[in-house]
């Protein structure tokens, strides 16, 4: 398999679908086309060889007689392996977790009652902009338009009510009840998947997987996903714009938003840091997109209660540049931060908001901030303003035998226990709020 299928992988493994600083471009066959047994062209083994082309080598599934035959096929592809699950909320966020680390991934539950219990880990997917194919095993096409009612349903003969809940959390949805029409809505949904970098919903009637047919009779054609590009007159312009308000700023400061992973722009974002000289801080929902070993990494970002000392270098900053950001009332600290609109260059994956000035669209984000790396004077007053004032922090004084233990004493041995080969997840609440403290080790997301 091409390794440019989603773009430059830092993974070890060549043929992965790619993680966050990826650019989708174009999605290569594994083997040159040949013709398949009919034993093989079929929309089962169809569907298996696409998973398998844009990076997915493990789909998370929970069994149930809709969705049996289908998971025979997903099983018979040498590449592809079946995980069960416990349960399907627990396979729609091992699939989330894939995604985010390999870049795409996927699911495949039951009818209606797998579906509606996936549906909560695909939201959050949707929310977070990570490209998941949730595939279902659907009724049989015998079944659409009886006025029967099926098991698995909510006892009525209207079979779409999983489609229109699942309508709102992805950004296509395909239901393949007729094999002619299945190598096109299947290819369609995946490639949305992908250029969106949101979940798409495809639904496979439980009588089709197998059938032989001739659009499944050679190996899928190759198809290219053309690559998001930027309008070079906005490029330029956006650019000029910046370099010119940051330029003229006393003490700049730079912050990563959770919008960084979607634009693919992490790598970027740093470049720019290393190049400019400002200090960089995070958005809480930005937590381990950037590595906090670098230098001029100065915390978390989160108004009052922002890591020590950060709060008071970004809000006393005379120019800010705020890459990917999403102020909601979580973030925002129910929106107290102190930062005012005309210090502020808001860089959106795809469009430049400069101050209270000019909005330049069609502007991608990666592009935005490798051009303007070049373009800037290297400032790093902000950064020494931040070495005056900082105080390490202290270390939890030692508990005692049988002492009641200390949320700072646990959270001591969390650090301790962190290496490159490990990722936090943090849960909302009283473990989001301590595990901003953590110090990320290199490598650890």
């Amino acid at each position: 398999m091409n390794t440019n299928i989603l773009g430059d992988c830092k993974s070890g493994n060549s043929d992965v679908g790619c993680p966050p600083n990826g650019t989708v471009s174009v999605i290569k066959n594994s083997v040159p086309a040949t013709t398949n047994t009919s034993s093989d062209a079929t929309l089962g083994r169809h569907l298996a060889r696409r998973l398998v082309q844009v990076g997915v080598k493990d789909v998370f599934s929970v069994p149930g007689d809709f969705n049996l035959t289908l998971l025979d096929h997903l099983i018979a592809e040498p590449q592809l392996k079946n995980v069960g699950c416990c349960n399907e909320l627990n396979a729609g966020y091992a699939a989330d977790g894939y995604a985010r680390c390999r870049g795409v991934g996927a699911c495949a539950v039951t009818f209606t009652v797998g579906g509606l219990s996936v549906i909560n880990a695909i939201a959050g997917a949707y929310s977070e902009n990570l490209p998941l194919i949730c595939i279902v095993g659907g009724p049989n096409t015998n079944d659409f338009g009886t006025n029967r009612i099926l098991h698995h349903t909510i006892g009525s003969p209207d079979f779409s009510q999983e489609l229109r809940c699942f309508q709102t959390v992805t950004c296509y949805q395909a239901v393949v009840n007729n094999i002619e029409d299945a190598h096109e809505m299947i290819d369609t949904a995946i490639s949305t998947c992908l250029k969106e970098s949101k979940p798409v919903y495809i639904s496979i009637s439980c009588n089709l997987p197998g059938i032989p047919h001739p659009t499944f009779s050679r190996e899928p054609v190759p198809f290219s996903l053309s690559p998001k590009l930027s309008n070079k007159m906005g490029l330029e312009a956006a650019v000029e714009a910046a370099a010119e308000f940051l330029n003229k700023a006393v003490k700049p400061v730079m912050v990563g938003g959770p919008k960084l992973r979607v634009a693919k722009a992490c790598d970027a974002f740093v470049e720019l840091a290393d190049s400019c000289g400002y200090p960089f801080a995070v958005m809480p929902s930005a937590k381990g997109l950037v590595p906090e070993h670098h230098p001029h990494f100065i915390g978390t970002f989160w108004g009052a209660v922002s890591t020590a000392f950060c709060a008071e270098i970004v809000e006393s900053a005379d120019a800010y540049l705020f890459a990917g950001p999403i102020f909601n009332d979580y973030s925002s600290v129910g929106y107290s931060l102190l930062l005012k609109k005309e210090k502020a260059i808001l860089v959106l994956p795809d469009r430049v908001v400069i101050s209270n000035g000019p909005t330049f669209g069609c502007v991608l984000m990666m592009d935005f901030l490798k051009e303007l790396a070049k373009r800037l004077k290297h400032n790093n007053t902000a950064y020494e303003n931040y070495s005056r004032i900082f105080v390490p922090d202290g270390k939890p004084l030692k508990a005692e035998p049988r002492e009641p233990l200390r949320v700072n004493v646990l959270f001591k041995h969390v650090q301790d226990m962190l290496s490159s080969e490990t990722a936090v997840i943090a849960e909302t609440g009283d473990s989001w709020f301590n595990c901003q403290k953590l110090k990320l080790p290199k490598g650890c997301g």
